[in-house]
């Protein structure tokens, strides 16, 4: 049961670091999601153990762990704001820039820092 979590782990990892290099933000979202519940599920397949749960506990019983479960929950919800701030970000980044992919928003930059360049320029021959 343990190889078959750890491998699930390793595939949601390796999901998301071959998303990580897309050229897409959206997709560069997604392997950031990938990512984080890769960190979940190895905390979980780290804590597994048969025991009652620590709530109701018979003296002499074994209690299974909480605390990563709660570390689970809590990397569970960061996770989920985390994406939700990318996408906004990403979505803003789509509205100004009329494109999504990393390559053309390199370009962009460098053609916006050459227009600036221009103006500033021009404003200090007018001044000049």
């Amino acid at each position: 049961m343990i190889f078959a979590i750890a491998l699930a782990a390793a595939v949601l990892f390796g999901c998301g670091a071959y998303l990580l290099l897309k050229r897409d933000l959206v997709r560069v979202v997604a392997g950031i999601m990938l990512i984080s519940q890769s960190a979940t599920v190895t905390i979980m397949g780290s804590s597994l153990s048969r025991g009652s749960a620590a709530i109701d506990v018979r003296p002499g019983e074994a209690v299974s762990d909480p605390l990563p479960q709660a570390l689970a929950l809590t990397a569970l919800v960061i996770g989920l704001a985390t994406v939700a701030l990318l996408l906004a970000l990403v979505h803003r980044v789509v509205l100004v820039f009329r494109t999504a992919e990393r390559d053309e928003l390199a370009a962009g930059e460098a053609e916006h820092e050459a227009d600036l360049a221009a103006e500033r320029l021009a404003d200090q021959e007018e001044t000049g």
